[in-house]
């Protein structure tokens, strides 16, 4: 029991030189409510097709991860150079289906790294800053978000390269179309698209789906209810 005792001692000491239990309690929550914040944010305000919600759930592990690794290599190079030869046999297959998932990937990484260094001010401050400046130039821009319960993907594979035409097609019909993505795929073709828009009906949906497949006889359809649900 004495050892036991002492050795208990031994890993409480080496960690109180790493960083005091204060300062590792006080990241710890900074973190946290910086991360869910943060996940928030995206899911309410991010243009990401795929299932935001999911996608953001990972945002407060990701980060903790990050501050433990940083705790942990910060005070000893030998443990860093491992790092890095631990890190190059692992590879990152997830598919980052959009820049801005990326870019909220490298946020839950920058603030796991703030608050690993022990600069949780430096984090908070980032973040209202980062905060107010995605907001307001999504107010700037116009941009809408599409979270409504009648919120729909739509998708059209299609052997026609004009897609002017498509839009206006879908503009005639929908209250609010908008472009998610675009594939060309080549001379004679045609084309993927894949948009979110907004229905008053299920009758306006029909006449979508009958005027999309009356462009050719090669065009498919594809219409998903709340965009959310996608992966």
């Amino acid at each position: 029991m004495k050892e036991l005792f002492e050795r208990f001692s031994i890993y409480f000491q080496n960690f109180a030189e790493s960083i005091h239990p204060i300062d590792f309690v006080i990241n710890l929550i900074v973190v946290t409510l910086l991360t869910t914040a943060l996940a928030g944010f995206y899911i309410y305000f991010g243009n990401a097709v795929s299932n935001r919600r999911r996608f953001a759930a990972n945002f407060v592990p990701l980060a903790l991860t990050t501050m433990l690794v940083m705790i942990i290599v910060k005070s000893s190079l030998a443990l860093s150079l491992g790092l890095v030869g631990a890190l190059s046999v692992v590879r990152f297959r997830a598919a980052i289906k959009d820049p801005e998932e990326l870019t909220y990937l490298f946020l839950v990484i920058g603030l796991g790294l703030c608050t690993g260094a022990n600069q949780p001010f430096l984090a908070v401050i980032l973040m209202l800053f980062l905060f107010v400046f995605l907001y307001l130039s999504k107010r700037v821009s116009g941009e809408a978000g599409f979270r409504k319960d009648d919120g729909l993907f739509i998708n059209v594979t299609t052997d026609i390269n004009d897609l002017e035409k498509i839009v206006i097609l879908l503009d005639q019909h929908l209250q609010e179309v908008e472009l998610k993505r675009m594939d060309a795929l080549g001379q004679g073709i045609g084309l993927d698209l894949s948009f979110v828009c907004k229905a008053k009906s299920i009758k306006d949906i029909a006449k979508v789906k009958d005027a999309l497949l009356g462009l050719s006889p090669s065009t498919i359809v594809s219409v998903i209810d709340k965009p959310d649900l996608i992966v």
